[in-house]
């Protein structure tokens, strides 16, 4: 039987003393994991897929050096890693209208977003502990701010909303809790329906995107009156109402203007308040240095009109899916965002990404509007390496991903999925 010399290498814990193996060709993926089994003598087997340059094996060898016109002596690197394992569907959340955003950042719970004008907190049991009526029209954003408060176990949440303003609302976790919610602020800048809301890492700075091209940057405290806002038309006029119980009016402390038509999703760069990317219906994606309130560079992908935007977790990579159907791959490593490096191609619209919060992996979930969930890989572009259908005939509107758990929400609802890597889970995804 013909063979190849080959090196394996990886970034996992499992690492194999460095040597040659000479592997026969005919192997695919499943051969060199049971092989990578056995020279580790892993009590417990884990599956494993292969990258090889750059690309994750879906063929033989022989079939891949074939293609690649890689010759029979040359020896190849091929890294290995822990698979992703078919999707397992965990529960639901009810809901009776459909749902824009959630979040897993609260640990231990789901934060939903719904049509309905309410913002929700689900426990892991499924429970609906918090129920806010935080608006008069679709919610269409929600995040988390800051929190827990030792105190009272309290966080600070803030929702953006088709009734033209955003707000920040307290949630308390205690059961002995004199106020489970108590709304703080409301925030108002945009003359037409608000499409995201996002803080930086440290709870301290918003960004709001609207269909009416701007986006706001506010801080994060609360004003103890209100702040300059637009009433009745008249921008100059100042309310200083009292009333401790009622949310305070604020105003933004700066405003970015640049895109030219709506703003789709923005959010800041990793580990920064001071910059920050965007995307929208004009096509383009843009960098902008908040404290300077401007935009410092912009990248143009003609006829892509953008939905939603994503941050890998190494901050190296932005993501922005589109209505033809691709997600475009920027990269960021240089000193000024480049042109698209990469495309990941979809049946059905993308509608948004989430990149897992609380790994180190270079992937991206994918939701669409046919009801599918898609799992990339980036080291390897070319099909997703996990699929599954949360519903039929229902779009998905929003995805968050920490830890082993998806939260997917749109017009089913919201289910939870289990994402696990390296264990063996019983039950089988849809397909």
């Amino acid at each position: 039987m013909a063979t190849h010399p080959v090196v394996f290498t990886t970034k996992t814990r499992y690492v194999l003393p460095s040597q040659k193996f000479m592997i026969p060709v005919e192997w695919r993926r499943y051969q060199l994991s049971q092989l990578i089994n056995k020279a580790l003598s892993l009590a417990d087997p884990i599956p494993f897929d292969f990258l090889v340059h750059g690309e994750i094996l879906r063929t033989s060898l022989a079939q891949w050096t074939a293609e690649k016109g890689v010759g029979e002596e040359e020896t190849l690197e091929i890294e290995y890693f822990e698979s992703v394992l078919p999707p397992q569907r965990l529960s639901s959340l009810p809901h009776e209208d459909w749902v824009s955003s959630v979040s897993c950042s609260i640990s231990q719970h789901f934060l939903t977003a719904s049509y309905d004008g309410h913002v929700r907190l689900f426990d892991h049991s499924q429970n609906c502990i918090r129920d806010i009526p935080a608006h008069l029209a679709p919610v269409t954003s929600v995040a988390l701010v800051s929190g827990p408060n030792t105190n009272d176990q309290s966080y600070i949440v803030a929702s953006a909303s088709h009734d033209l303003t955003a707000r920040l609302t307290k949630i308390s976790l205690a059961d002995d809790a004199a106020r489970p919610s108590q709304p703080l602020a409301t925030l108002h800048l945009h003359t037409s329906p608000l499409t995201s809301i996002t803080a930086d890492s440290t709870g301290s700075t918003l960004l709001t995107a609207s269909w009416d091209g701007n986006i706001g940057v506010w801080d994060a405290t609360i004003p103890t009156e209100d702040d300059l806002v637009p009433e009745s038309g008249d921008r100059k006029k100042r309310r200083k109402t009292g009333g401790n119980d009622r949310p305070k009016n604020k105003a933004p402390a700066t405003v970015l203007k640049s895109h030219t038509a709506r703003v789709s999703k923005a959010l800041f760069a990793l580990n920064s308040g001071r910059y920050a990317h965007s995307c929208g219906f004009d096509s383009t994606v843009r960098h902008w240095d908040v404290e300077v309130g401007v935009c410092t560079n912009t990248i143009t992908v003609p006829e892509r009109p953008m939905l939603d935007l994503s941050l890998t977790n190494d901050g190296n990579m932005l993501l922005a899916a589109s209505t033809d159907r691709t997600v475009s791959i920027f990269d960021l490593r240089g000193s000024e965002l480049s042109s698209t490096i990469g495309t990941l191609m979809h049946p059905a619209t993308p509608s948004c990404l989430v990149c897992p919060h609380t790994s180190t992996a270079p992937q991206v979930m994918v939701g669409s509007y046919d009801g599918v969930a898609r799992l990339w890989d980036l080291r390897s572009m070319r099909s997703a390496i996990a699929s599954f259908r949360v519903w039929d005939g229902m779009k998905i509107l929003d995805v968050d991903w920490a830890g082993d758990m998806l939260c997917v929400g749109g017009e089913g609802g919201v289910d939870i999925w289990r994402i696990s890597q390296g264990e063996r889970i019983s039950a089988t995804a849809q397909t």
